[in-house]
């Protein structure tokens, strides 16, 4: 069994936190949540996990919903990768849209 847990920061205000577990080279669970820094606190912007058994996509809005969609993935190692290079290709777009509903 391996764990593993890191952080990435992509500006000052906008990190991704990634935690994965495997046994014998397979994920058998994770999480990988992209979080914002505002006004001293972080706040989780983009989270892929697998509650409940389902790999899925939590988008969090600054009112508290969340917006939770499936991952249609064969495997947690695909849906590992998948979420990874989500977060790193689109952080900034995921920011916008959470800074423009803080202003609302």
């Amino acid at each position: 069994m391996a764990e593993v847990e890191f952080l990435i920061s992509y500006d000052v205000d906008c990190r991704m936190r990634h935690y994965h577990l495997t046994i014998k080279g397979n994920v058998v669970e994770f999480l990988v949540q992209m979080e914002l820094l505002i006004n001293d606190e972080w706040h989780p912007v983009i989270r892929y996990d697998v509650t409940h058994g389902l790999a899925h996509r939590d988008v969090l809005h600054p009112d508290s919903s969340t917006t939770k969609t499936p991952l249609f993935v064969k495997d947690y190692n695909e849906a590992l990768t998948f979420a990874e290079a989500d977060i790193k290709s689109n952080w900034e777009l995921y920011r916008e849209r959470y800074l423009r509903e803080v202003k609302k």
